[in-house]
């Protein structure tokens, strides 16, 4: 004999796209999932036994989830919260132990909480405050480091750097030049042993110095090529002889703006001599401690990830060398790097993050809040 009807189901334009989202979400548990697939296929007026059939469950499971939504919707699907044991911490202790996180020193003189010092402090497990330090995202043993350029004209220097990112004048080429000091030449003192299946490349944490270099740059912006040059010092001098090749490389018909921070062998008197002579070049100064709006940086994180952490070198022509071998290569393809942020975007990130700053008990901010109302009164 047929069994009882099954309980028909209409779902809401809602309740289908949820479900319908649940199936897509890959944090859904497969429990949720299944269910949503059986809710789906009933209403589809499917019988009891078919949907079984199709997904490989028993008709009794069917059953009941479509008498779960039926009775409770989209809640019905939810696990309900099952009973446990009572709990041992009251919010009253978690508000203290974050509290003590925040605005206590450790004892015994330690820099910062460890799960230990903190569990021995509040009296409890060291489970309990790891637990309690991730619900509240504490990391006391994490410290990262930060900066905000306090130059007065920073707003207006943020405006010339991006906007001639953004819009490079035509007739011209935009370099972002840099210099990469104290390159050091190091070599390993025991051989560099190579990956191995399940075993990553190993070498020595101590090495050998043979000397250094500075790598002078510079980053066409448009095609991502790199004139480059090494000097063994990091003077204006050196800097001035950087100047004249890129002057001999550019075609003389194209003006040269260039990019550079605010390093002082940049702005020496002979350096504004030579520059008065050659009016095709035009400088472009990122802020005070604003190097990261310099393309080139990005460039040189490359470099440095590419090829100088890796190696070794037992002098300092050999290092030289190895890196114009490197930058010959990335030259043959170049890949230039596009800058997306509009000027007024970076300064409203850090006029949103100043603001945040000045509700915490720091130190004299007032250079930054400068930056903030300049930002402001712009």
């Amino acid at each position: 004999m047929p069994g009882p009807k099954p309980l028909s189901l209409e779902l809401s334009d809602h309740e289908r796209r949820v479900l319908r989202g649940w199936l897509r979400k890959q944090t859904a548990s497969q429990a949720l999932v299944l269910r949503s697939r059986i809710v789906l296929a009933c209403a589809e007026g499917l019988s009891n036994a078919r949907v079984a059939e199709d997904l490989g469950v028993s008709r009794e499971t069917v059953r009941k989830w479509r008498a779960r939504f039926a009775a409770d919707r989209l809640e019905g699907l939810v696990d309900r919260p099952r009973a446990g044991a009572p709990r041992k911490i009251t919010d009253e202790q978690v508000e203290a132990l974050v509290a003590r996180t925040l605005d206590q020193v450790p004892p015994k003189g330690d820099s910062h909480w460890s799960t230990r010092s903190m569990a021995e402090a509040a009296g409890m497990s060291q489970s309990a405050v790891s637990r309690i330090w991730r619900a509240f995202g504490l990391k006391p043993h994490i410290v990262e480091t930060w900066k905000l350029s306090t130059d007065p004209q920073f707003v207006t220097k943020v405006r010339d750097v991006v906007g001639i990112y953004l819009s490079p004048p035509e007739n011209a080429l935009v370099l972002a030049v840099d210099e990469k000091s104290q390159i050091q030449a190091l070599d390993r003192t025991q051989p560099v042993l190579p990956m191995a299946p399940t075993t990553p490349a190993k070498m020595t944490h101590d090495y050998v110095r043979h000397g250094t270099t500075s790598l002078f740059a510079a980053l066409d912006i448009a095609s991502g090529s790199v004139i480059a040059q090494h000097y063994r010092r990091h003077r204006h001098q050196e800097f001035l002889r950087f100047l004249k090749v890129i002057d001999a490389a550019v075609p003389k018909d194209l003006e040269l703006h260039l990019v550079l921070d605010n390093y002082a062998t940049h702005k020496t008197e002979p350096v504004k001599k030579w520059l008065l002579r050659h009016p095709r070049f035009h400088l472009h100064f990122t802020p005070t401690s604003a190097s990261w709006l310099n393309l080139v940086e990005r460039w040189f994180a490359e470099l440095t990830c590419r090829k100088l952490r890796r190696s070794a070198h037992r002098s300092v022509v050999e290092l030289e060398r190895d890196i114009r071998g490197w930058i010959n290569e990335w030259n043959k393809n170049p890949k230039p790097f596009v800058w997306t942020k509009r000027a007024d975007d970076v300064i409203d990130t850090l006029a949103a993050y100043c603001n945040e700053l000045m509700t915490q008990d720091t130190s004299d901010l007032s250079q930054i809040s400068g930056v903030v109302s300049e930002r402001v009164a712009l």
